[in-house]
């Protein structure tokens, strides 16, 4: 039988008191001065405590180690006790640690249950430090966008404006450039515009705004429709191939380093061929060194 797996965490949510929880490290100036700070004081004090504190058995008490600024955030404004999780070892390699924070899909469907339950739009952007516009515009955010492409980006780290591009496309080509963000792993607004500026106009829904925006020619649209088709085809070419030619390389590369780690071989090759050695030992560093960046990272 499989053993059981064992629970890193107690199962129950505790009450500690604030003075008997002690934090792993200081909370910086720079960071109360920075913009995330500021909007998690504003929803600590607007809605409370959402995501308990994670925290250790100590000696003197309980260590902190996930949460500093949820924690500088409730001394700031006062509050005594706040609600934990305790972990059964002092690691921070928590839970909170290893989920993506919340992208943009998931803050709107946040956001669009808030207001279902009654919480009012002027509530929410206080709670999230924002204007009670933004919250109507993050409230509209899928508006126009087909569901396979939400589906394709909801755990995506994609930007407001992003939507705003894809929004003007029609659905096959939304779903194209989607694809195109993914495979690159580039979500930003300006590589949105690109792929929006190299849509055919009946990939658009109003394709003369498009030409008044870029101010380019019909010929010269036509002709960058026609470059970023080919890079694209290229581009997917190139990440179909990838993992055969890395694994052949470093076969490769495996074959050689062995190859002239042998006393008699190294001495054929630097005496006959010194070039080749040198070009042998190259391949095989260059391969050891991506590696162990990679492991590292």
């Amino acid at each position: 039988m499989a053993e059981e797996v064992k629970v890193a965490f107690e199962r129950q949510v505790v009450l500690l008191r604030l003075d008997e929880i002690l934090p792993s490290r200081v909370t910086s100036q720079a960071v109360r001065e920075s913009v995330r700070y500021k909007r998690i004081t504003t929803s600590v004090a607007q809605v409370g405590l959402i995501e308990p504190l994670v925290v250790a058995h100590h000696r003197t008490g309980y260590l902190l180690l996930d949460g500093h600024v949820r924690l500088s955030a409730l001394r700031e404004q006062g509050e005594s006790h706040a609600r934990c999780i305790i972990a059964d070892d002092d690691e921070t390699f928590t839970y909170n640690k290893r989920v993506n924070r919340l992208a943009t899909i998931q803050e709107h469907y946040m956001i669009v249950r808030a207001l279902e339950r009654g919480v009012s739009r002027e509530k929410l952007a206080r709670a999230l430090n924002v204007d009670v516009k933004v919250i109507q515009q993050r409230r509209a955010l899928l508006a126009g966008i087909g569901n396979e492409v939400v589906e394709l980006l909801k755990d995506r780290p994609v930007g407001h404006g992003t939507f705003q591009k894809l929004r003007k496309m029609k659905p096959i080509r939304q779903l194209e450039v989607a694809e195109l963000m993914v495979s690159a792993n580039n979500y930003t607004v300006s590589y949105a515009r690109a792929l929006l500026a190299t849509s055919k106009p009946s990939d658009l829904h109003r394709p003369d705004e498009l030409k008044k925006a870029t101010g380019l020619s019909a010929e010269q649209m036509a002709r960058l429709e026609r470059e970023m088709a080919s890079v694209s085809a290229d581009y997917k070419e190139l990440e179909i191939s990838y993992g055969d030619d890395v694994l052949v390389l470093v076969v490769a590369a495996g074959y050689l380093e062995r190859l002239v780690s042998r006393p008699d071989v190294e001495r054929f090759l630097q005496t006959r061929y010194p070039e080749f050695l040198e070009n042998f030992r190259t391949i095989a560093a260059a391969t050891s060194l991506d590696q162990t960046t990679a492991a590292a990272a």
